[in-house]
């Protein structure tokens, strides 16, 4: 029989909730009351919230044993990116178990964890437990396109619901790596700060025989191409240097003699999402123009995403805007800050501990999120968000390659480890 946190993910992989952007999704809605059942199956009030047709989040306070302490935002999405069943070897919504895992797109981004939270919060409040604080569980809508029509929503519209909250858990840290033959986890501090761009190329529309040299497709291409090849220098934060530092105590390297980026790249599948988090990527992710073989179209257009350190943004959308010239028009889709917190602190020494608990000797390490997450949003309300979704993995498995990439899957006894550790963190914390 299925654990039941698997089942739980499996039944929500199985919630098509696929958002393609810019307010296209195939909604939250039924994947929200599937997870708001659970919550009011454990006796807890559910809110509801709909920032569009279809696209509803979930909000539960869980009371904890002492109201006198800050509460702690637990928070999950529901939405996930795209999945072409062409390129996939299982269907990618249909939850399938195989080689002693979970596979299907959300197993680890995110309903893994939303799954987690579930059977974490069953444990603690079984036989009349409670949690030490007040949890606000909420499973947020449209995660996948920047938070507009969730986190950032709620945040705008029912920051009551986050009442008395100091700071928040979510993706993605607590996840082990293998680093030298031992096992470690990285546990996520910050993040980069989020600039969708378009940029826009006109010329002049014509025959596609003829000779013309103001081609939308042309400009729009030597553009993307400047933009995409943009080599950006390497600059650690404190929390970069920090797990740089601590890569290469662990891996016997060198920093002086080789350079951060060496140390990250020997440190293998595990350098997936680290490479990322020193320094700034522009990377072009869609095209679009024409609708004929044989006519020049008057209009083309790509999108960026920019991803840039904390106050780095002004100066890297300058030098994107004189990369592509004056020719191209740059429009700003959506923009969101970057986060970028201590190693320390009460609820840092809580999530080493809960992890120490299950794993002893295992050392935690800091790091800075590639990505975002909608700790991006609650950060305006004065929430200092982490990530943690606590897994422990198999050497072998490339996991930041399961985000966005295709056969995505999650081992079932990670999903076990994780419950149990997440829980640990709740009830005490």
């Amino acid at each position: 029989m299925l654990e039941e946190t698997a089942r739980i993910a499996q039944d929500l992989i199985r919630f098509d909730t696929t958002n393609y952007g810019e307010g296209k999704s195939n909604g939250e809605t039924e994947a929200a009351e599937y997870l708001g059942a659970h919550l009011e199956k454990l006796g807890l009030k559910t809110t509801y919230v709909d920032a569009a047709d279809g696209r509803t989040s979930v909000v539960s306070r869980v009371a904890g044993s002492d109201s006198s302490l800050p509460a702690l935002v637990v928070h999950g999405h529901t939405d996930v990116v795209p999945a072409d069943p062409a390129n996939w070897s299982v269907d990618p919504f249909g939850g399938e178990i195989k080689d002693g895992m979970l596979w299907g797109r959300g197993a680890v981004d995110m309903k893994n964890m939303d799954a987690m939270m579930i059977g974490a919060l069953t444990d603690i409040l079984a036989d009349g437990g409670q949690p030490r604080r007040d949890l606000i569980v909420a499973y947020f809508s449209d995660e996948e396109n920047g938070g507009v029509f969730g986190s950032h929503h709620l945040v705008e519209h029912n920051p009551e619901l986050f009442a008395g909250a100091t700071e928040a858990i979510s993706e993605v840290g607590g996840y082990s790596v293998t680093l030298n033959g031992q096992r470690a986890y990285l546990l996520q501090t910050g993040e980069k700060a989020l600039i969708w761009i378009k940029l826009i190329a006109r010329g002049r529309a014509a025959h596609g025989s003829r000779v013309i040299h103001d081609n939308a497709v042309t400009k729009l291409a030597e553009a993307v191409a400047k933009v995409g090849r943009r080599d950006w220098p390497i600059h650690l934060t404190d929390t970069t240097e920090q797990l740089v530092g601590e890569l290469a105590r662990i891996m016997g390297a060198d920093v002086t003699a080789t350079g951060p980026e060496e140390v990250v790249m020997s440190t293998g599948t595990a350098a997936g999402f680290i490479q990322a988090s020193l320094r700034t990527t522009t990377n072009p992710t869609l095209l679009k123009a024409g609708y004929k073989h044989n006519v020049i179209p008057d209009y083309a257009e790509a999108l960026v995403d920019i991803r840039t350190l904390a106050g780095e943004e002004d100066a890297v959308l300058a030098e994107v805007r004189e990369l592509v010239g004056d020719d191209i028009e740059i429009v700003i889709l959506h923009q969101d800050i970057g986060l970028d917190n201590r190693f320390e602190g009460p609820l840092v020494d809580a999530m080493v501990g809960s992890l120490n608990k299950a794993d002893p000797g295992a050392p935690v390490l800091p790091y800075l999120l590639s990505g975002g997450t909608d700790n991006k949003a609650l950060s305006k309300l004065g929430i200092t968000g982490y990530g943690f979704a606590p897994l422990q993995l198999p050497a072998e498995l490339d996991f930041p390659g399961m985000f966005h990439g295709v056969d995505e899957r999650v081992p079932l006894d990670a999903l076990v480890f994780g419950r149990r550790v997440l829980g640990d963190l709740l009830r005490t914390y």
